[in-house]
This record gives C-alpha cells, structure tokens and sequence, in this order.
C-alpha cells in the first residue's frame, strides 16, 4: 500500500476518509476474489496475492477503528 501507516500522525478527519476508502477496497478485493473462484478464472497464486491484502486492508480498518474509537473507562 502507498499509505502511510503512522496513524499517531494524522487527525480524526483524514482517518474517517482513509477507514471509507479501505471499507471500499476491502469490498472490491471480497467481490473480486469471489468472481475469480467462481469462474474459475484466476490462478492461485493471484487470489492469494489478493486475499493478503484484503488482509492487510482489514489489518488496517480495524487500526484506524480502534484510534477512532474513544476508550471507556469501566
């Protein structure tokens, strides 16, 4: 990814978007892995390639939720 993944940098804002456009991603590679193995078309190598990153994307939604997500004290 070409992103910076310093999160400690860059203000609630920016990571609203940035969370949106990974959501977006993240979908895409979903629907674009699942076309692939249903038709049968794409080799193995590629839709591993693709389930890594849409691993790497979750990785990084789930970052940017957590620093976007205020911490309750109990």
């Amino acid at each position: 990814m070409n992103a910076p993944t310093d999160l400690s940098m860059k203000n609630d804002d920016v990571l609203r978007v940035e969370l949106e456009v990974f959501r977006r991603k993240h979908r895409d590679l979903d629907e674009a892995i699942s076309a692939l193995v249903e038709r049968g078309t794409g080799d193995q190598l590629t839709i591993r390639r693709l389930k890594k990153e849409k691993l790497h994307l979750k990785d990084l939604i789930s970052r940017i939720e957590d620093r976007l997500t205020p911490d309750i004290i109990a």
